[in-house]
């Protein structure tokens, strides 16, 4: 049914199995297509693409490919009130991903319908602003974190969200290319999770190059200074790679992912660190991968996390619910998952890059009772 197909796209895990066919036994309700909730910063949100060719590496998943191929979205603030809105994904890029989630039952094209709240090419407003980079989860295209670039994007940061290139059902480039998901044949490999997040932590390297390097158009835009990483699922695991990788990253968040870098034990990881994650991250949950990973973060670090939650409630999953005639995945609602997330990771982003106190992040909070704090010894 549709509710188990809503199911199978919410399931996508760092390293997952190939999900079952699921056909509709009915349509779904015309609700229209799906509506990303507005930000509430005090900015309005642009939003530009970018296709950056790294020539110093092959394509780590088409060896014979010479050239490593990437796009990226920059959702930045303007002073644009009106125009055009960004496109979510293509009608190709939608229809890849619902098939790769053997979903059926509803338009191929749905997700590229979907309606975002910023403005496509618009001019950047702002100066030496801080950056941060997301990574979304495995076969999930950078889209799905667009919510989440949203509300960052209208609180004053520049958000670049990558495609980690043949990791996801589809990437299109400009030229009308599309590239499926080579690496999807290689998940259950040994060694799988540890090679995924060095290639994303060689991406990330890449386009911080091209966003901040001398002579990038971006330069004045961005203070390099100021740079974290979040991301969800095994895009959060590799937030900590990159942050191990290169020291221009300062502070990272894991949305729910399994660990797989290994922290050096003599050493440890000294910069800022925030753990989010649903029910199975609890201290001696399903995945221990956070709990060893605790005791070797020597800098602040906040573990938090919500019991109601999906492992995609952190992305804008949960929002299409209603487009296929279904509720959100997990026992949180949709809205209120993007506003938590929304929330905690501008909150650990100001404190960090900003330097402004957050005691939303010191205790649990009557505004939002469905975070718990934890730490080695269990949550409160």
């Amino acid at each position: 049914m549709l509710a188990v197909g809503v199911m199978v796209l919410a399931a996508a895990c760092a390293a997952p199995a190939p999900p079952r066919t699921v056909a509709a036994t009915s349509s779904p309700s015309p609700t229209g297509p799906p509506v990303l909730p507005a930000p509430a910063g005090p900015h309005r949100v642009g939003s530009t693409t970018l296709h950056l060719k790294d020539a110093s590496r092959p394509d780590p998943w088409v060896p014979e490919v010479k050239v490593r191929e990437l796009m990226v979205t920059l959702w930045y603030p303007t002073q644009a009130r009106t125009g055009k809105r960004a496109p979510y994904m293509s009608a190709r890029e939608s229809e890849l991903t619902l098939k790769g989630k053997r979903i059926t039952g509803v338009p191929y094209d749905l997700l590229s319908g979907t309606r975002t709240n910023a403005f496509a090419g618009a001019e950047p407003a702002g100066r030496a602003l801080p950056l941060v980079v997301l990574s979304p989860g495995f076969t999930m295209p950078r889209g799905t974190l667009t919510a989440l670039a949203e509300g960052l994007a209208a609180a004053g940061y520049v958000v670049a969200g990558i495609d980690h290139t043949h990791e996801n059902y589809a990437t299109t480039f400009p030229d009308g290319r599309v590239a499926e998901c080579v690496a999807c044949d290689s998940d259950t490999d040994p060694g799988f999770g540890t090679k995924v997040v060095g290639v994303r932590a060689a991406d990330v390297s890449f386009v911080l190059d091209r966003l901040t390097g001398p002579g990038a158009r971006w330069q004045g835009l961005i203070d390099r200074t100021k740079i974290a990483m979040v991301g969800q699922s095994i895009g959060g695991a590799s937030a900590v790679a990159a942050m191990l990788a290169d020291r221009r990253v300062r502070a990272g968040v894991d949305m729910d992912g399994t660990t797989y870098a290994r922290i050096p034990k003599k050493d440890g990881l000294a910069r800022p660190l925030l753990f989010l994650g649903s029910a199975g991250h609890r201290p001696g949950g399903r995945d221990g991968s956070w709990e060893r990973d605790w005791k070797l973060l020597t800098g602040w670090k906040r573990w938090l996390v919500l019991p109601g939650a999906d492992h995609q409630s952190f992305t804008d999953v949960p929002l299409f619910g209603d487009a296929l005639g279904v509720g959100a995945p997990g026992g949180t609602p949709a809205a209120r998952s993007v506003e938590i997330t929304r929330t905690y990771v501008r909150a650990f982003l100001d404190r960090h890059l900003r330097g402004e106190p957050q005691p939303l992040l010191d205790e649990p909070s009557p505004r939002y009772p469905e975070v718990e704090h934890c730490a080695l010894k269990g949550c409160a």
